[in-house]
């Protein structure tokens, strides 16, 4: 093979390459995405507000509107921090961390929705600066007329997009919850069994 030919074949492959890559992005912009799930969750709010209360109801609703699309395995390495390495914790210690604080979030969520009362929401501009982990901004309104500012960032999970970290009233919750992960593994002496068992993020923090 000539060096011309050699050239011109590189060049059909990073071609190549490149639209894979481009094929390959999720085809919703943040925004879209962000307010497609905010609006799937209000119609579900709306539709079932009657039934609220019922343990059963809610958390089919969290199940099914919004465990789908957040990075569970990513919001937990972020939370658990330097813990989340082979140093400190087993693959089965930070699988199991990560399912007790999907289901303490899942909690959080549930209390949080279950007291909806017709809050809506606004999306702020959004300027796409080609981070990994983009961030869309939204003003929730409280029932007291507040304006609550919340930031979601996303990340490219096998061309979709997925939640990885929210920030309310600039408290970053990953940062804010690996501050009580931390503090709960020194109560316990370093035993990160005991740490994972006991942990309960306490996402009151963004209200007060």
């Amino acid at each position: 093979m000539t060096a011309m030919n050699k050239v011109l074949l590189a060049t059909a492959v990073t071609s190549m390459l490149a639209s894979s890559l481009t094929f390959a992005a999720p085809k919703e912009a943040p925004p879209d995405f962000v307010k497609r799930i905010s609006d799937q969750m209000i119609a579900q709010l709306k539709q079932n507000k009657g039934q609220l209360q019922n343990p059963a109801v809610i958390n089919k609703l969290v199940s099914q509107n919004i465990e789908p699309y957040v990075d569970e395995q990513g919001f937990s390495r972020l939370v658990m921090g330097q813990y989340y390495s082979n140093q400190y914790t087993t693959a089965a210690q930070r699988g199991q961390f990560t399912k007790n604080f999907r289901d303490s979030i899942i909690k959080t969520y549930a209390k949080g929705l279950a007291q909806y009362s017709n809050e809506g929401y606004t999306l702020r501009p959004y300027r796409d600066t080609g981070s990994q982990y983009p961030v869309v901004m939204m003003d929730f309104k409280a029932t007291n007329g507040n304006k609550i500012p919340v930031g979601f960032q996303l990340v490219d999970k096998n061309n979709e997009w997925k939640i990885r970290n929210i920030n309310v009233s600039g408290i970053d919750l990953a940062l804010t919850f690996r501050d009580q992960f931390k503090s709960t593994v020194q109560q316990n002496g370093g035993n990160i069994d005991k740490a994972i068992a006991s942990f309960k993020p306490d996402a009151d923090v963004a209200k007060k």
